[in-house]
């Protein structure tokens, strides 16, 4: 794929982080706070890689309004002007209440139901399990769907698409941030080399 086909596919691209439902680390399903780190930094990345959008989703409408708060204060307040590349970031930054309400908004921007790609730091017996370089060769277009907490609940992976191969280094500690495990998974699909 050539540099303009990278940004084609990139700009059919979503990724949204999910609070809902996850796992706490007894295996129980919980609603994760969203952080102030999720909101920046997954926007930054994001846009760095031509993303269509980045959705943040939480079934809390106080979250929901603090999200909204933390974009309008670099979107349209002061950090607009005092920093114009962050507002640059938050540009493709939503908030929906649910995975279905993300879903639904990305089919009415693209005219079509997007390929669900989720993301694990576990091995899972997914029947379609996928490595980056097979995202691009997916149908268009495409949402890569991160959890907090623990993961994602089974129910959520069993509607997705195909699974993405955990993000591995060569020691067998496997705890990344989600903000870091999105950089990296970005980079892996989307990065020029």
């Amino acid at each position: 794929m050539n540099h303009e086909e990278l940004r084609e596919f990139a700009s059919h691209t979503y990724i949204f982080l999910l609070h809902h439902p996850v796992l706490n680390r007894e295996g129980k399903v919980i609603t994760t706070a969203v952080t102030n780190l999720d909101i920046h930094d997954i926007s930054r990345a994001s846009r760095t890689y031509g993303l269509g959008g980045y959705y943040l989703v939480t079934p809390i409408h106080l979250q929901q309004e603090l999200v909204h708060r933390v974009i309008g204060h670099w979107q349209e307040g002061y950090g607009a002007s005092h920093n114009p590349r962050r507002k640059e970031a938050f540009d493709t930054t939503r908030v929906a209440g649910s995975l279905d309400e993300a879903l639904q908004d990305v089919s009415s921007i693209e005219g079509r139901m997007p390929v669900v790609v989720a993301t694990s730091a576990r091995e899972h017996g997914h029947a379609r399990l996928i490595d980056y370089p097979q995202v691009l060769e997916l149908s268009t277009p495409v949402v890569l769907l991160l959890g907090t907490g623990w993961g994602l609940h089974e129910s959520v992976l069993d509607r997705c698409d195909a699974l993405l191969k955990p993000v591995r280094g060569p020691v067998d500690y496997n705890h990344l941030s989600v903000r870091s495990a999105a950089s990296i998974i970005l980079d892996r699909i989307f990065g020029l080399r």
